[in-house]
């Protein structure tokens, strides 16, 4: 008689019904973004991810709405479907109990810090009421520059919460403060900003 393969165990689905955005920047540590995303959907959250044009050099919209079965978004003013939001740039926000965006680039973090509107992803993170989560990854020089410093405490004062960086080998192969966070410390930091 063949022997019966245990099936691994399910996932505990802790943000079942969730609305995130997850914004994704064009830094090389957008690949994580996609194992990012598959996480998020797996625990339940519906997710939906917006892509800055720099993001799309790196990564593709096909890969987010494979992983996430969710429309992946990536420019302004484009229609989901028939009976969208009379505004779509802002439609995604309206309901959405969390942000994140992983990575976030100098650039990204600057236009935020700045209020900014020149794309979807900035245009949605002025009009979102819901707490926001970024994990700043970039070079280690640029993340110790002054005005990324200072963008950086202007984010916090707005009440954004930063995840990182994290120390270690970057992809320009010096070491230091400028990694992405891993996946997993982001989605056990979007339970807590879900739960709270």
């Amino acid at each position: 008689m063949p022997r019966s393969v245990p099936h691994p165990a399910t996932p505990p689905r802790r943000l079942h019904g969730k609305r995130i955005i997850l914004g994704v920047g064009a830094g090389i540590a957008a690949y994580k973004s996609c194992d990012l995303a598959s996480r998020l959907a797996k625990a339940g959250a519906c997710v939906t991810a917006v892509l800055t044009r720099g993001a799309q050099k790196l990564v593709t919209p096909y890969a987010f709405e494979a992983l996430t079965g969710q429309p992946c978004l990536t420019r302004m003013f484009h229609r989901i479907g028939p009976r969208d939001s009379a505004f779509p740039h802002l439609a995604p926000a309206e309901h959405a109990d969390l942000a994140i965006i992983a990575p976030a680039t100098a650039d990204l973090m600057a236009r935020l810090a700045h209020g900014l509107a020149n794309d979807l992803l900035t245009t949605l993170m002025l009009s979102v009421r819901c707490p926001v989560l970024l994990c700043p990854a970039m070079n280690v020089r640029m993340w110790e520059h002054p005005a990324t410093q200072a963008n950086a405490a202007l984010l916090r004062r707005y009440g954004y919460t930063l995840l990182g960086p994290a120390s270690g080998r970057l992809a320009c192969g010096t070491e230091g403060i400028g990694r992405m966070v891993e996946p997993d410390e982001i989605v056990a930091a979007a339970l807590k900003a879900v739960a709270s």
